[in-house]
C-alpha cells in the first residue's frame, strides 16, 4: 500500500472533546446542510407523507456489546426519543457485515429497514460476501469514528510497542493479536500497522470488538486488538495496558495516563491518521428521498443529543457528520483504502479477498482523479 496519499476529508480532530458544545452543534449544522445537498426533495409523495406509519428495524451487523451495536442503539433511541418513532434495533452478525447485507438486501425499500452498519460495509465486497457497491446501491448517513487501539494484560512480556515490534520480528507470525473478524477492521488496521513497522502478527479471529477485547483481558492472545472505545474502561480500571492507538495526537486520561499515537512511534504512518472505524446507518439507495430527508434530519439532531455527545466524549469517538454526496465520496475512498490493503497483505488475511482492479477501485493515491466514477449520481 502506498504511503504518501493523504486525503483531508479523512483528517479529524482528536481533540473534539475540548470544544464548546456550541461549536460542536454549529459544525453539525454546516455538516448537515452540506451533506443533505443530495437529498434536497421536493414535495414529498403520497405513499412518503405519512411515513412512519409502523416500527422500523435497525439491522445491526455486527453483535451485542461492541462498538457498533453501543453506537447504533444509542442514535436510534435518541432519533425514537425526538421524533416518537419506534425504532427496533436487532443484531445479525457475521461474516464482516455479510450476513445482515445479505439480510437487507432481501428487504423492501420502504424505509422500515436500516441497515445498522460500520466503515460504509465495505468489507463485504472485498471479501466477495456480496456484489452491492456501497455507494451505488446504498444511502450512508455518518455519526463519527473510533479509533484503533492494541492492549496488553498488566503482566503481559510487552511493555511498548517497540517490545512487539521486536518480538514480532525476530519470530514472525507468532505474536498473535485478536480481531473483530477476519478480513474486519480492526484485522485492516492492524495489517497497516503491522506494514509499517515492517512485521508479521499472527491474526486471531472473534466474533466482534467485545468478544476481540474479552479475549486479550482472558490471556488467549498476546495483544487485544481493537478499538479505544472497546478498551477504554478496562485501561482506566487497570485491566488492560495500552501499547498505541491510531489518531493524530496522544490521548491523556483524567488519571494523567497517556494512550500514544502510533504516529510518534512509527513516523511513516502519520500521513495516514487517524486510522478509524466509521459508524453510520444505510439504507437501499431506492428508498423515496422524502424518507431519507426526514431520516437525515432525525440524524443529525441524534448526533446533537446530550445521548450521544456523553457516550463520544467517553470513548474518545470523533464526531463527524456526513450525508447525501459527502457520504458517497466516503464510501467509495474507504473501499479503495481496504481493498488495496487487503490486496497488498493477502497472504496475511487467510481468506481470498478480490483485487482493487475486480472492484473498478483505484489506488488511494489515485482517487480524488478517479472519483466520481461512471455511472455514479447523487440523489437529488
Amino acid at each position: 500500500m502506498k504511503k504518501d496519499f493523504k486525503d483531508d476529508s479523512l483528517v479529524t480532530s482528536d481533540s473534539w472533546v475540548e470544544m464548546d458544545r456550541r461549536q460542536v452543534l454549529q459544525g453539525l449544522g454546516a455538516a448537515g446542510a452540506i451533506g443533505m445537498t443530495g437529498l434536497a426533495i421536493t414535495p414529498s409523495k403520497a405513499e412518503a407523507a405519512g411515513w412512519p406509519e409502523r416500527p422500523i428495524t435497525a439491522v445491526i451487523m455486527y453483535g451485542a456489546g461492541g462498538g457498533t451495536d453501543t453506537v447504533i442503539r444509542t442514535l436510534a433511541g435518541a432519533m425514537a426519543k425526538s421524533t416518537g418513532w419506534t425504532i427496533n434495533p436487532v443484531n445479525k452478525p457475521g461474516a464482516v457485515g455479510g450476513v445482515a447485507t445479505k439480510f437487507m438486501l432481501g428487504k423492501p425499500d420502504n424505509g422500515y429497514w436500516w441497515l445498522g452498519a460500520a466503515n460504509y460495509n465495505k468489507f463485504v465486497r472485498i471479501m466477495g460476501h456480496s456484489t452491492s457497491v456501497t455507494y451505488m446501491d446504498w444511502q450512508y448517513f455518518q455519526a463519527a469514528n473510533s479509533l484503533a487501539s492494541w492492549s496488553v494484560r498488566p503482566d503481559s512480556k510487552f511493555k511498548s510497542l517497540a517490545d512487539v515490534i521486536a518480538a514480532a520480528k525476530k519470530n514472525p507470525g507468532k505474536v498473535s493479536i485478536s480481531t473483530s473478524g477476519t478480513g474486519g477492521l480492526w484485522q485492516e488496521l492492524a495489517l497497516i500497522v503491522s506494514e509499517g513497522a515492517g512485521i508479521k502478527l499472527k491474526y486471531v479471529p472473534y466474533k466482534g470488538g467485545k468478544a476481540a477485547t474479552l479475549a486479550g483481558l482472558n490471556g488467549e492472545v498476546d495483544i487485544a486488538g481493537g478499538g479505544v472505545h472497546e478498551h477504554i474502561e478496562h485501561i482506566r480500571a487497570g485491566k488492560l495496558v495500552n501499547l498505541q492507538q491510531t489518531g493524530r495526537n496522544d490521548l491523556k486520561l483524567a488519571n494523567g495516563t497517556v494512550l500514544k499515537s502510533v504516529g510518534g512511534m512509527i513516523p511513516s504512518l502519520k500521513p495516514l491518521l487517524p486510522l478509524s472505524g466509521i459508524y453510520n446507518i444505510a439504507l437501499k439507495r431506492t428508498t423515496d428521498k422524502a424518507i431519507l430527508d426526514k431520516i437525515g434530519a432525525a440524524w443529525k439532531d441524534a448526533v446533537a443529543s446530550d445521548a450521544f455527545q456523553a457516550i463520544a466524549k467517553k470513548k474518545f469517538f470523533d464526531v463527524d457528520v456526513r450525508m447525501g454526496a459527502a457520504a458517497d465520496r466516503r464510501a467509495a475512498q474507504v473501499e479503495s483504502v481496504t481493498a488495496t490493503t487487503f490486496w497488498n497483505t493477502r497472504d496475511q488475511i487467510g481468506k481470498k479477498v478480490k483485487s482493487p482492479s475486480e472492484l473498478g477501485l483505484p489506488d488511494p493515491a489515485d482517487f480524488d482523479k478517479w472519483w466520481p466514477p461512471k455511472g455514479y449520481k447523487p440523489l437529488g
